[in-house]
């Protein structure tokens, strides 16, 4: 898993060493009607996410303006070296927040030689899905757990030769010794606003260097375009202070929690006052009955990510059981309490991975809840 990369890998991260403040210098000069897109992929890990930029003559009004751009797929894990153009589609626009001005960020399908999509490009198929039931309109909101890794791989805070009192008082915690990273945290929120991404809110996590930041309500394929391009944007934003960006859902062994994708799901009917429980009820009934289906469909390696998270301790459910309750964060599914006495709202599904593709994720879930008849 990746975190086993960090910790092999990232001894040093010199990005953290150079002057920023020389930089802007740079950033700052003017560059005429010529604007940069910066084309943001997801690579054939399925997690890992990369990008390249490209020149343009003008600003784009639209993602139609934008020209289909091609990379080496065999250095991305998704083409042989001897037939490696793999081509980027894009798919939507948002304000760059590092090079600010006209610039833009663009998030893109993948597609290979053959026009068929790479294997983890699941964005068309959600599209696909989506298309399908949009007339009940459904809502997402996912609560997108991370952990700070120091250059050492090392939780971010954490002392090196032990570890920090045990989980308690970290939880929206405040204070030095018990948040670590909060410049982050706010440098990287701000950037979503920025580009445009409807982030709800952030706190600090039960683990200590463990965040989250809450992404919604969006409807549709809103909700797997905005997370990921908010997932590479907090990526870039701790390469500016020399910090390590973990999805790993459980990366620290021992009784420390994990890192899940909390996935806060509601259509048209759950929403109204008249009969809303009973659609929420229904929904929860068909989830109950494709268990596994979903598990597979949560984490890159179906399940087996979760696995290690979903034990049954720590706020989770057991991975091989599926349940559901009001107010109960050890079930698959929890009914919110003020949802319970209101007769309406939404659910949330807690077994989502926090390396979950959300694209998945939500395909899955409306598949099951709102085309199972189909």
């Amino acid at each position: 898993c990746l975190i086993h990369f960090y910790k092999s890998t990232m001894f040093s991260v010199p990005n953290a060493h150079t002057d920023k403040v020389v930089l802007q210098k740079y950033l700052a000069l003017p560059q005429g009607e010529r604007v940069q897109a910066l084309y943001i992929w997801i690579d054939g890990t399925g997690e890992g996410l990369r990008s390249k930029t490209k020149t343009l003559d003008k600003a784009p009004e639209k993602v139609e303006d934008l020209p289909i751009w091609n990379y080496d797929g065999s250095s991305t894990y998704q083409a042989e070296g001897r037939n490696s153009d793999t081509y980027l589609h894009p798919v939507k626009i948002y304000p760059d927040p590092f090079r600010g001005g006209k610039n833009v960020l663009v998030m893109c399908e993948t597609y290979k030689y053959n026009k068929e999509p790479t294997e983890t490009n699941h964005r068309k198929f959600c599209l696909e899905v989506m298309t399908k039931a949009k007339d009940q309109k459904p809502w997402f909101g996912i609560e997108q757990e991370y952990t700070l890794l120091s250059e050492d791989g090392h939780p971010f805070g954490w002392p090196k030769n032990g570890f920090p009192g045990p989980q308690g008082p970290y939880y929206c915690g405040v204070g030095a010794g018990r948040v670590y990273g909060r410049d982050i945290v706010e440098a990287h929120y701000r950037a979503c606003l920025y580009a445009g991404i409807r982030v709800s809110g952030t706190n600090a996590e039960v683990m200590p260097a463990q965040w989250e930041f809450q992404v919604g309500p969006t409807e549709g394929i809103d909700m797997g375009d905005d997370l990921w391009v908010a997932r590479y944007i907090l990526h870039r934003v701790a390469e500016d202070f020399g910090v390590v960006v973990s999805f790993d859902p459980k990366p620290m062994e021992g009784d420390w929690n994990g890192a899940g994708a909390h996935t806060n799901f509601s259509t048209l009917p759950m929403r109204v006052p008249e009969g809303g429980m009973k659609s929420i009820e229904d929904a929860i009934d068909k989830m109950s009955k494709h268990h596994i289906r979903h598990i597979k469909a949560y984490d890159p390696r179906e399940g087996k990510d979760n696995e290690r998270r979903l034990t049954g301790a720590h706020e989770t459910s057991s991975i091989h059981d599926f349940s559901a309750g009001v107010a109960n964060r050890g079930c698959s599914i929890r009914i919110p309490r003020e949802v319970a006495e209101q007769g309406y709202g939404y659910l949330e599904d807690r077994r989502p991975s926090s390396n979950c593709d959300p694209y998945r994720v939500t395909a899955v879930i409306v598949q099951t809840v709102c085309l199972e008849d189909q």
